[in-house]
């Protein structure tokens, strides 16, 4: 071909300023842009570009872009390299930036510098010549014996890899097809040599003086590998592994400012390899962490652009993942641009397997003694839970691989519940980790995300034994009754499987995608109740009950001990005494007003026990009758239990209205004839349901239509029929610690709940009075003064015919 045809660059060239590495003719690079004039060079010239020509800049080595348009451009590098910009990918994470991918095509020299903004532009000179990649032709006089060498240990370097490796047989094609003067150029970008050196070959512009500077390079690449051939023991096996020669140049935003630096480089992929291996994981946990390190490494390989040269050691694999250990040896590989998506989710991945505790655990304390101790100091009262709690420990201690159950403490909000498990934790000696599930709608909360996703994470079973070290914790499910359910799934549901003794030994998070053992944790969960919480979830959990105990509490804190200077350690010339005039001063003035005596002034009011999840609490009943049809009208945001507990009593009543003299306005034993009743619960805010007001009712229409006032002492729970028997309900203890706090003294409890007052503290019971009763009779004649009067049967005649 004529020289008139060469393939010519254009004159005029935008030149890229570069500090990470050094771009030869023939040979690829990935490099980050990020500083002003560089990245306006891409969004002006790259991005908006229609044509080839266009996409042809200038890649200028050793020189850094300053950091800011109004600095001053350093001295320019002499030579520089014509290059064709192959990719753009542009990113905003951590900063904004582009990575180009960039191929070399020729050198040029830099005549003159024409603007330096937005971005340099230069006359250049081109220096080689185009043509001689594409056409075949003798390399010049006094150069062929230099390219001949050049080309006989290329070939030797080569021949002393396995050529069954693909990558080592492409390389050996290579090297037939290309033509000898582009030979420096390219064995230079593939072989190990330091940015310096690159820089020499790139500014040798004579062919001779390249070919001189190649040739050493590749003998000592050569001598290397023969010394590391010698170094390495025989193996008898033929199982082979694959090692990179080359390291492939990590991409940072800051460029390096030593060259020791980046050959000393500690490859941080080998580490993680060596991580892993040491993690103690489970032999498929294992498969897929070489699996993603192969992936890594593949896909480094293919974005690179440039042929690697591989050595292939024989070696044996003492390990039976020979398939996933193929990449697991890649010697100085080095991690991907950071602009890559894969490469933070790879890493992530890695490194979480590798801080997962597998078989890294602590060693319980089982000791009964030390443990009610330690409970007791910890907690007072609760004696059912901490007794409870000693016997799944005893229990624990006599066989070490029990399964469950699944403890459930419920209870209302600041009795203990979470503490309880925090001294469980301590009392076995294991870290102690609180899942706060209040609130949580998504079941990848529970079970992890997807690594498709961006932004992907484990989910909070994981993230707990990742944050505890250890496979063996005690977690804490804190506010099971208040997850949510939404259209990103049932987290409620997610938990079946974490509390399920015969299937949490291969717990599969999604984001791990391997099966964890999760059969040594300890869960307990926590509920202020059991209503919201599904049937299955609750299945798999044993309830126990916490009750309130501040009014124990209170018990305890006597007038005498808060006046006792002599208790309190203070210094003898400060003393400080509280008294009952002092704590108005201190606490402010009361919170709550007990009226119980001034809402009991008139006939047709009632005081009702209820249970709530934040304990017991007494409740008012109130009626009024008036002109009407007969309607019965129920107020105060009723459920439907409780209606037909109301339209129970008033049927009752009617039927037994003669008997105990009950009559309405008019004096009719029809209690509904032209009279409607008017049945109202207080606090309308909040909604009320349960069978436990029936006596409740009942006693208030009965000091309604009679006209007598209801004790103002008294409070009673119980269901009732519509035969008035009394039937037992729930939630005794708390109604009564209610009935306590309110000052009342006597409390009327269906006479089958009798068993449940062995629950109460003695100081408790002593100072109340308990009537059982099995009927409404009884509890009409405990309600009253004097009793409820029965009017009596007349004798019935009996016939002699």
């Amino acid at each position: 071909m004529a020289a008139g045809s060469a393939i010519q660059i254009p004159s005029r060239l935008p030149l890229l300023l570069t500090q990470e590495g050094v771009l030869l003719p023939g040979s690829t690079m990935r490099t980050s842009v990020d500083s002003p004039r560089n990245m306006q060079l891409v969004r002006s010239r790259l991005l908006k570009g229609t044509s080839l020509r266009s996409t042809i800049i200038g890649v200028i080595p050793n020189t850094s872009d300053p950091t800011s348009d109004c600095d001053d451009l350093p001295a320019l590098h002499r030579i520089g390299t014509a290059a064709l910009a192959v990719q753009v990918v542009g990113s905003n994470w951590p900063k904004p930036h582009y990575t180009l991918l960039v191929t070399g095509l020729c050198r040029f020299q830099i005549l003159q510098l024409l603007k330096e903004k937005p971005y340099p532009v230069a006359e250049v000179e081109q220096l080689d010549r185009l043509e001689q990649f594409t056409n075949q032709q003798k390399p010049e006089e006094g150069l062929g014996e230099l390219s001949e060498q050049c080309y006989k240990y290329a070939v030797q370097l080569v021949e002393m890899l396995d050529m069954s490796v693909p990558a080592v047989a492409k390389l050996r094609h290579l090297l037939d097809s290309l033509p000898r003067e582009a030979l420096p150029d390219i064995l230079t970008s593939i072989i190990r040599t330091s940015n310096q050196e690159k820089l020499q070959i790139l500014d040798a512009v004579r062919l001779e003086e390249r070919f001189k500077m190649t040739i050493p390079l590749l003998v000592r690449q050569i001598e290397g590998l023969k010394l590391l051939q010698k170094t390495r023991k025989p193996k008898q096996d033929d199982d082979k592994r694959v090692v990179a020669i080359r390291p492939n140049r990590r991409i940072n935003h800051i460029p390096s400012t030593a060259e020791d630096e980046e050959e000393e480089d500690q490859d941080d992929v080998v580490m993680l390899e060596k991580k892993i291996r040491a993690s103690s994981m489970s032999e498929q946990a294992l498969k897929v962490c070489l699996k993603e390190i192969k992936r890594r490494c593949e896909g480094l390989l293919v974005t690179s652009g440039l042929p690697i040269v591989y050595v292939v050691v024989q070696e044996s694999l003492t390990s039976p993942l020979i398939p996933y250990e193929l990449y697991a040896r890649i010697s100085r590989l080095k991690k991907m641009p950071q602009s890559m998506p894969e490469y933070a989710l790879t890493r992530n991945y890695l490194e979480l397997m590798v801080e997962l505790p597998w078989n890294k655990s602590t060693k319980d304390r089982l000791e009964i003694r030390a443990a009610r101790i330690l409970l007791d100091n910890d907690h007072y009262a609760m004696e059912k839970l901490k007794k409870r709690v000693l016997e799944y420990l005893a229990v624990r201690q006599l066989k070490n691989n029990l399964k469950g159950p699944i403890l459930c403490f419920v209870g209302p909000p600041g009795v203990g519940k979470t503490s309880v498990g925090r001294s469980v934790a301590k009392t076995l000696g294991r870290e102690f980790h609180r899942i706060a599930l209040g609130g949580v709608c998504d079941q990848s909360d529970i079970r992890g995300h997807r690594r498709t996703y961006v932004g992907s994470m484990p989910g909070r079973i994981i993230n707990g034994l990742k944050t505890v070290g250890v496979n063996n914790p005690v977690f804490l499910l804190d506010e099971v009754d208040k997850l949510g359910k939404s259209l990103q799934g049932d987290p409620a549901a997610a938990l079946l499987e974490v509390l399920d003794p015969e299937q949490n030994h291969s717990f599969t998070d999604h984001y791990l995608n391997v099966a964890f053992d999760l059969s040594q944790v300890l869960f307990i969960a926590t509920a202020n109740t059991t209503a919201t919480i599904p049937p299955a979830l609750l299945d798999r959990m044993e309830i126990i009950q916490v009750p309130d105990c501040k009014e124990h509490v209170a018990e305890d804190a006597k007038p005498e001990s808060i006046g006792d200077a002599a208790d309190l350690a203070l210094p003898p010339e400060m003393p400080i005494l509280i008294d009952f005039h002092a704590l108005k001063d201190i606490l402010g003035p009361p919170m709550y007003e007990m009226e119980v005596s001034e809402r009991l002034s008139q006939p047709g009011v009632a005081i009702g026990l209820a249970w709530t999840p934040l304990g017991g609490e007494i409740m008012f009943v109130e009626a009024s009758r008036m002109d009407g049809e007969g309607q019965l009208t129920l107020t105060g945001q009723l459920g439907d239990v409780m209606k037909e507990s109301a339209h129970l009593a008033i049927s009752w009543l009617r039927s037994n209205a003669k008997r105990y003299q009950l009559t309405n306005a008019s004096g009719s034993f029809d209690l509904l004839d032209n009279t409607d009743i008017h049945l109202h619960f207080p606090a309308g805010a909040v909604t009320k349901d349960g069978p436990s007001a029936g006596v409740t009712i009942a006693t208030c229409l009965a000091s309604l239509f009679s006209g007598r006032l209801v004790c103002s002492d008294v409070a009673m729970t119980g269901e009732i029929t519509l035969r008035g028997l009394v039937l037992p309900v729930g939630g005794i203890k708390d109604k009564v610690l209610a009935a306590h706090r309110a000052g009342l003294k006597r409390i009327i409890i269906p006479r089958r709940n009798e068993k449940d007052l062995e629950e109460i503290a003695v100081n408790v019971r002593q100072d109340l009075t308990f009537v059982m009763a099995s009927c409404l009779d009884e509890v009409l004649n405990a309600a009253f003064d004097g009793g409820f009067a029965v009017q009596p049967k007349g004798e019935r005649l009996n016939s002699k015919l």
